[in-house]
C-alpha cells in the first residue's frame, strides 16, 4: 500500500493523503522522504494543496520504532534525519500556493508542526493535539519555529511544556487551527475555503505569501515602506492585476475564476 495519496482535479486542487493508517501516519524517514518528493514534485498546475490523513488520526507524530532506532545512530545520522524533517517543513510552509490542512483525529508534535505550516488549518471537532516531546525526554525541535510563530511563545510556553493533550476549541483559540466545525461537516468546510481561495489570483496569492514573510517581524521603517510600495507598483502593472480590475469594472469573472469552474 502506498504511503502517499496524491490527486490533482481539474480545478487544480491537489489533495495529498498521508496513508499510514495502521501507525496513524506517523513520520519516520522514509515517509518524510517520501513526503518531500512528493511536494517537490506537485503538479505545476497546482492552485490549492490540501494535506490530510488517511484513517483515524491527521498524523501522530513521530513513528515510535524510528524514534527507538535512533539510539544505534551516530550522531551525524541522527541530524541528517532532524533536517530532513526541517527541509520538509520548509517545504510545505513556503510553497508558492495556497495549502490547508484537513485536521481529524490526533495531530501530534511533527503532525502539529505540519498543521502550523499549512497557511490556513480546518479541524474537524474531534481532533486532537499535542506537543508531547517532553514527555519522552525529547524537544520540539524542528516544528518550533513553525508553531512559536502561529501559536506565540507564551502559549508555547505552556504546550511544549506540560505536554498535554488539547482540543480543537482550544487549538483554535492558540490559533494553531483557524476553523473547527462537525467532524461530519470537515470535507464541506474545507471545499468552502478552497472555493474562497480560488477565487483569488494565483500570482497575487505567491506574491502575499512572500510579503508575509517578508514583512512579518520588521519595523515600520523607510525602507520596509518603500519595499512595499514597490511591491504594489509592480503588481499593478502585472497582467493578472489588469486582467482582475477590468473584470470587477466589467462585473465579470476574472479569467483564473473562469477557469477554476
Amino acid at each position: 500500500m502506498a504511503s502517499i495519496e496524491l490527486s490533482t482535479d481539474e480545478r487544480g486542487v491537489t489533495r495529498l493523503a498521508m496513508n499510514r493508517p495502521d501507525r496513524h501516519n506517523a513520520l519516520d524517514r522514509a515517509s518524510i522522504d517520501t513526503l518531500q518528493g512528493t511536494l517537490n514534485r506537485l503538479d505545476r498546475n497546482t492552485r490549492v494543496l490540501v494535506l490530510e490523513g488517511r484513517g483515524a488520526s491527521f498524523c501522530a507524530g513521530a513513528d515510535l520504532d524510528w524514534m527507538r532506532a535512533s539510539v544505534d545512530l551516530t550522531p551525524a545520522e541522527n541530524t541528517a534525519d532532524a533536517m530532513a524533517l526541517s527541509t520538509l517543513l520548509e517545504t510545505l510552509d513556503t510553497l508558492p500556493f495556497p495549502t490547508i490542512a484537513q485536521v481529524h483525529g490526533a495531530a501530534i508534535g511533527g503532525g502539529a508542526g505540519l498543521v502550523a505550516c499549512c497557511d490556513i488549518a480546518i479541524a474537524g471537532e474531534r481532533a486532537r493535539f499535542a506537543f508531547s516531546e517532553v514527555r519522552l525526554g525529547l524537544i520540539p525541535a524542528t516544528i518550533s519555529p513553525y508553531v512559536v510563530r502561529a501559536i506565540g511563545p507564551r502559549a508555547a510556553r505552556m504546550h511544549f511544556l506540560a505536554a498535554e493533550r488539547f482540543d480543537a476549541p482550544e487549538a483554535y483559540r492558540i490559533q494553531l487551527v483557524h476553523d473547527v466545525c462537525s467532524s461530519d461537516d470537515l470535507d464541506l468546510r474545507v471545499r468552502e475555503w478552497i472555493d474562497a481561495l480560488l477565487a483569488g489570483g494565483p500570482e497575487a496569492q505567491a506574491a502575499s505569501k512572500r510579503l508575509i514573510a517578508d514583512v512579518a517581524g520588521r519595523p515600520v521603517d523607510a525602507a520596509l515602506r518603500e519595499d512595499v510600495a514597490e511591491r504594489l507598483a509592480e503588481t499593478r502593472a502585472g497582467k493578472e492585476a489588469q486582467e482582475g480590475l477590468s473584470a470587477f469594472i466589467d462585473k465579470r469573472e476574472a479569467g483564473w475564476l473562469a477557469e477554476s469552474r
